[in-house]
């Protein structure tokens, strides 16, 4: 299948690029998530049509990565959890606790965004993350885990 992306898509390919997919990834995922369009000659035309005002939209949304990861980076997280004498949390803390516990310090995030390098964390202590806001914008952020009193 081939498809007109409409934004970055990470391994995939920029905005306006026209490549060849496997027809499920198009089917029931790019194209229901308004990322891409079928690679027919009248979307062409309508992709031609409105490429300066997608590759504005792509902009904006890139610039708006940037200064909400300038915003990030500033952060100091510390996520308080039940743990044990030799260090060893008692369950785990997720991607959704940290979306949580950034969210409380005031800046929105989705833990779709939120990537854990090593898995969920098991132990008390501070642990670099990564972000994913946008394609182009990955932000790494210390977490601190301490007991809880």
């Amino acid at each position: 299948m081939e498809v007109i992306l409409l934004e970055k898509i990470a391994n995939l390919g920029n905005l306006g690029d026209r490549v060849t997919i496997k027809s499920g990834y198009g089917r029931n995922y790019l194209v229901p998530q308004g990322k891409a369009v079928a690679a027919t000659p009248t979307k062409i035309a309508e992709f031609e049509a409105r490429r300066a005002e997608l590759e504005k939209a792509a902009q904006e949304k890139l610039s708006a990565a940037q200064k909400l990861g300038t915003e990030l980076s500033k952060l100091n997280i510390s996520i308080a959890h039940k743990a044990g004498d030799e260090g060893r949390l008692f369950g785990s803390i997720g991607t959704h606790n940290i979306a949580e516990a950034i969210t409380a310090a005031g800046i929105a995030i989705e833990k779709h965004q939120i990537r854990l390098p090593h898995g969920t964390i098991r132990h008390l202590g501070e642990y670099a993350i990564d972000i994913n806001l946008h394609s182009d914008v990955i932000v790494t952020l210390t977490i601190t885990v301490i007991a809880e009193a």
